[in-house]
């Protein structure tokens, strides 16, 4: 199935950080991120954004936010929020001038891109219309996800266990638990990723933190009680070398050089 078909298909996408526990978790983790990082009121492409759901905070806090996505349907729903505007487009080659944005967003694209060398050229693209001194987010599925879901559902069944594992060992991830073919990283693969295409200070950070699968479990009526102290764990262990594969997204930042 291509990404396309996928989302006109598939569950709506305006919601998809909202159905779940981690979901909810993911998004709050996301926006604390970037206000982290992000200085002023700056320019934003965000590359694969989708329907809006993080250019619509950033806009209402005051920053030009533009989004590209290749899903047409996307794309007319991102247009429509206040202080977005939005094309389609494709991330391995962006309709934008060389250094006309402070920020990059690549929330999406480089799990959905599978090929090694697509997600070069994406970073590429990335580091080409970013000014210099610009700042770029780029986000990734942790290969560990798949264990840790379905190891606290209790649904890592027999005939489960070779997808898992294989996704573990090649970022290959086939399917298996829904969703479309993408790859998934480890954060020392995407750190030498966002490093290899030239960009300066990579830095990544897990996103939900260790305690997502026990969110998940609770149910969604549970998470009220929960989300705080699932917050605080992701705090804690953000950039931990031991704990930030159990993040079920990891998210880099790294810089334009000067």
């Amino acid at each position: 199935m291509d990404l396309a078909t996928h989302y006109a298909t598939g569950p709506a996408e305006d919601d998809r950080l909202a159905r779940t526990p981690h979901g909810r978790l993911e998004y709050l983790r996301t926006q604390e991120l970037l206000r982290r990082h992000l200085r002023g009121h700056e320019r934003v492409l965000d590359v694969g954004g989708g329907t809006g759901v993080h250019a619509a905070w950033l806009a209402a806090e005051g920053h030009p936010v533009h989004l590209v996505d290749v899903v047409p349907a996307h794309v007319d729903r991102a247009a429509a929020v206040p202080g977005v505007t939005a094309s389609v487009g494709d991330a391995r080659g962006l309709d934008a001038a060389d250094a006309s944005y402070d920020v990059v967003l690549l929330l999406g694209p480089l799990y959905h891109l599978v090929e090694a060398a697509d997600r070069t050229r994406a970073l590429a693209e990335a580091r080409r219309v970013l000014r210099p001194g610009g700042l770029l987010a780029a986000a990734g599925i942790s290969r560990y996800l798949s264990l840790l879901e379905a190891g606290a559902a209790g649904t890592l069944s027999a005939d489960r266990v070779a997808p898992v594992r294989e996704v573990i060992d090649t970022g290959a991830y086939d399917g298996h638990a829904g969703f479309v073919r993408t790859h998934w990283h480890t954060a020392t693969e995407l750190h030498d990723e966002v490093t290899a295409a030239g960009f300066a200070d990579t830095t990544v950070f897990g996103v939900e933190g260790p305690a997502w699968p026990a969110l998940d479990a609770a149910g969604i009526a549970e998470y009220p009680h929960l989300a705080e102290s699932a917050l605080r764990a992701a705090r804690i262990v953000e950039r931990d070398p031991h704990l930030i594969d159990a993040s079920a997204h990891l998210l880099a930042f790294a810089g334009q050089p000067a």
